[in-house]
């Protein structure tokens, strides 16, 4: 019995060994360290030829980390695996709020993107960081405003750096990987948050704060940023980017225009008081498919008087607005607020009616 008990005893003491043999040293378990070791470093590897692409940070609660903002530089060291797929530079323009950004900083930027593209050929792309509050019409001005074929991503998160599940980092690097993609060429500005990739000109923050806000509705997204590569599934038929008619590189102030919304015996005063107070255009955002109420009507008349053109769109969140007719413009399937972005853009350029209704339908 003493012999068959040593004999159990040392075949444990072997299989024990064996084990911590096989954990000590992967290979045993058959999987070679050489090959996982050269597979981890495939991953992390930069490409040399990657194409350059350029972040312009501005802010926003992408970068807002609780203990002081991250800077441009910050962000993209924080960009995992990013080298596979771009080689990165980056600058800071602004690091604040979206809602703390100026018209006349709207305009610097779109100055400097034109410069940009203007003074260096080989640039693949540029990423622009914002807040989400304003993120669209940011996005929607520099697809008017920047006149070249190359691709600009407008990119941001819902959640700050010192938030659990900040998604800041991902939605950084698929907005590098959109900017550095051939096929982007073309395509106006781009929105790029969870992996999706919408226009500039049709997307809307559509909750206040769940991630997957951005969306365009109606017509969908233009394509994904998926595991292989970036995938599109349709283009923007509207004018943008090089094919914009709009030079703002002389443009020291956006004309005022003002954003009145119809209600249920919605006052014209309103109307009157936005053109009293400086307003050279008002959008009007009607509660369906461009029927005002109370007494907005008379306000429009006060803005015919005043030689005020005026806009009007729905707050349905799709639909398009046809028609228009004395100093109306049909804002066709525009949300108001990138209505009001188009009618500044329009303005700097002309004020007769009718090229503006041409502008509204082109763009």
């Amino acid at each position: 019995m003493h012999r068959r008990l040593s004999a159990w005893l040392s075949a444990l003491l072997i299989t024990s060994a064996c084990a911590s043999a096989q954990a000590s040293h992967p290979q045993a378990a058959g999987t070679p360290p050489a090959q996982s070791q050269r597979e981890a470093q495939a991953e992390s590897e930069s490409d040399p030829t990657a194409p350059r692409v350029r972040l312009i940070a501005t802010g926003g609660t992408i970068s807002n980390r609780s203990g002081g903002r991250l800077t441009a530089e910050e962000l993209v060291k924080g960009i995992p695996d990013l080298p596979r797929y771009a080689t990165p530079e980056f600058e800071q323009f602004l690091n604040v709020a979206s809602s703390q950004i100026t018209l006349a900083q709207w305009l610097d930027l779109a100055r400097r993107i034109n410069e940009l593209y203007r003074t260096d050929p080989d640039l693949a792309g540029i990423v622009v960081t914002s807040g989400t509050d304003t993120l669209e019409e940011t996005a929607y001005f520099l697809n008017l405003a920047v006149r070249d074929p190359r691709p600009i991503v407008v990119v941001g998160s819902m959640r700050n750096p010192s938030t659990l599940g900040y998604e800041g980092a991902a939605n950084l690097l698929q907005g590098f990987r959109v900017a550095a993609d051939p096929n982007s060429r073309g395509r106006g500005v781009m929105v790029v948050l969870t992996d999706e990739i919408n226009a500039a000109r049709e997307v809307t923050k559509s909750d206040a704060l769940r991630l997957h806000t951005f969306q365009t509705r109606g017509y969908g997204i233009l394509g994904v940023v998926d595991r292989d590569r970036v995938v599109y599934y349709r283009r923007v038929e509207r004018r943008h980017t090089a094919d914009s008619e709009f030079d703002l590189s002389d443009v020291e102030e956006l004309p005022r225009v003002d954003v009145v919304l119809t209600y249920q015996g919605a006052s014209g005063d309103m109307i009157q008081s936005a053109i009293d107070a400086g307003a050279k255009g008002i959008v009007i955002a009607t509660a369906g498919a461009g029927a005002m109420s109370g007494t907005q009507r008379d306000g429009v008349r006060y803005a015919a008087s005043r030689g005020v053109p005026v806009v009007i769109t729905t707050r349905a969140g799709s639909g398009r607005i046809s028609g228009g007719r004395g100093n109306t413009i049909a804002g066709q399937d525009l949300a108001p607020i990138k209505a009001r972005v188009l009618l500044m853009v329009a303005l700097t350029q002309t004020q007769d009616l009718d090229e503006l209704r041409r502008i509204f339908s082109e763009y």
